[in-house]
């Protein structure tokens, strides 16, 4: 069963370092719980863009990004 492993692997995990363990599996619990209450919905965002959105970047700012 994944459960006993799981046991068996924290029994090997040094006592200085459970605290650490610990904020881990709780926030990644609290995530998971967030997920399930608040899911994501996709959508148009608010507002409108600008013209400027769609115009093309300049040339020294497209070789920054190459």
């Amino acid at each position: 069963m994944l459960i006993q492993k799981i046991v068996q692997e924290l029994q090997d995990i040094p006592e200085d370092k459970l605290a650490e363990l610990y904020d881990l599996i709780h926030y990644f619990r609290l995530g998971l719980s967030q997920e399930r209450t608040q899911p994501r919905t996709p959508g148009l965002l608010k507002g409108q863009l600008g013209d400027a959105f769609f115009e093309p970047l300049p040339a020294e700012e497209l070789q920054q990004w190459e």
